[in-house]
């Protein structure tokens, strides 16, 4: 053989021996990444059950401190929070030492400052269990049930990117109005045998007040964010017009994502993918009224999509509002970690779970079963768009690898 052939056979080899050895790497990377995913799932599936105990076994000895402390720019809460039952248990019973009018928004909601000097945001009871919300996704009053139940899902589906919420029974008469402003306090009134108070928002009306049994109202409580990491509102860009006869772009024009990836924050970075989880964490919970969203401050992009205000969720179970999931078939990417999750929880693995997680709730049974029902069948509807994405597009594009570390320092 020739020198120049013997040449031209060694480059050849020696292409073919680097392109193998990328593939082999590439192959045992998402091999290796994919083994980690099933390792947290069985981790998030081994400690679903958080049974709200007292006992601190931290250095720390504040429950607030702690959970202060788990926040960082890409989550709310680590993975592994052996704490969590405490911190949960000091939301549902520390006493409320001081109560007003909730930030402004549409929704009745009160702020409460828990012992230690903890805020709370307190969103009352305002329909049974097995009540449905007729109209339009977003119709109704908040619902405190769909809070809780939206938090436990943010932990099954691995984000961690959703406040803690616990549901709480307060006495109005002994807990909250002695300690209320004069802002709430003008707002009591009672309604036959029933303790009542209307608060102030966009929507509260004296007309429509949320009553306790008695004096005892059931209710959830959010954990407030700690003030050293700011929050930032944008503008969600699948949001809706809420207009009658007038549609948001997105709804009419099937290359919206290409002009949504043009733009910052989602021209680079996680939020665009973040974007897309939320879209599924909303499908699943029957969330349409997702019109803004909250990050840290000054963060450019990096940080996490907050999951805030999860409460026009869970209103009627046999309601499945497809648009929601726009930013899924739209843009037709997704985390390979957020596939592997959902894949992970579909046979009616995803409704025992949460099941299992809300058991210990004080607010528990937190969802009807209709409810829990319809979670597994949305599950399935996002799987086989995701499914129909990949037939059009190949796996390759359609399954995005975006890990990001998660830094507790």
């Amino acid at each position: 053989m020739k020198l120049k052939q013997r040449v031209v056979l060694l480059a050849i080899l020696l292409v073919i021996f680097i392109f193998t050895k990328v593939f082999l790497i590439d192959n045992l990377d998402t091999s290796a990444a994919n083994r980690e995913d099933q390792r947290a799932f069985h981790r998030m599936m081994a400690s679903l059950r958080v049974e709200l105990d007292p006992r601190l076994d931290h250095t720390l000895q504040s429950p607030w401190e702690i959970a202060a402390q788990w926040v960082v720019p890409r989550e709310v809460y680590p993975e592994e929070t052996p704490e969590l039952g405490a911190v949960m248990h000091a939301m549902t019973t520390k006493k409320i030492i001081k109560a007003d009018v909730g930030y402004k928004g549409t929704q009745l909601k009160a702020l409460l400052i828990l012992e230690g000097g903890q805020k709370v945001v307190f969103k009352p009871k305002r329909y049974a269990r097995d009540y449905i919300v007729e109209g339009e996704p977003y119709a109704g009053y908040d619902r405190h049930n769909a809070e809780v139940a939206a938090f436990h899902l943010d932990r099954i589906l691995g984000f961690r990117r959703a406040p803690l919420v616990v549901g709480r029974f307060v006495n109005l008469r002994t807990e909250i109005k002695p300690v209320a402003t004069e802002q709430l306090l003008g707002t009591f009134l009672a309604v036959g045998n029933n303790t009542c108070f209307y608060g102030k928002c966009y929507y509260c009306r004296e007309t429509e007040p949320a009553c306790a049994d008695g004096d005892i109202m059931e209710g959830s409580v959010t954990l407030w964010l700690p003030d050293v990491w700011p929050l930032q509102k944008h503008r969600h860009p699948w949001g809706r017009t809420y207009r009658e006869g007038k549609l948001a772009r997105w709804e009419y024009d099937e290359s919206y994502c290409d002009a949504v990836k043009k733009t910052s924050p989602y021209d680079s970075g996680p939020r665009l993918l973040d974007i897309i989880d939320t879209a599924i964490f909303d499908y699943l919970i029957g969330n349409a009224d997702r019109h803004h969203y909250e990050s840290f401050q000054d963060d450019e992009g990096a940080s996490m999509l907050i999951l805030l205000d999860n409460a026009k969720s869970f209103g009627n179970p046999a309601l499945d509002e497809r648009s929601i999931l726009a930013p899924l078939y739209q843009c037709c990417i997704i985390r390979v970690s957020t596939w592997n999750r959902l894949s992970y929880l579909k046979n009616g693995v995803l409704k025992s779970a949460l099941k299992t997680a809300m058991s210990h709730d004080p607010i528990s049974p937190v969802l009807s079963d209709p409810h829990l029902d319809a979670l597994d069948q949305r599950l399935l509807s996002i799987l086989a768009t995701v499914k129909q994405c990949t037939d059009q597009f190949g796996p390759d594009v359609v399954l995005v690898e975006d890990r990001m570390t998660l830094s507790h320092l």
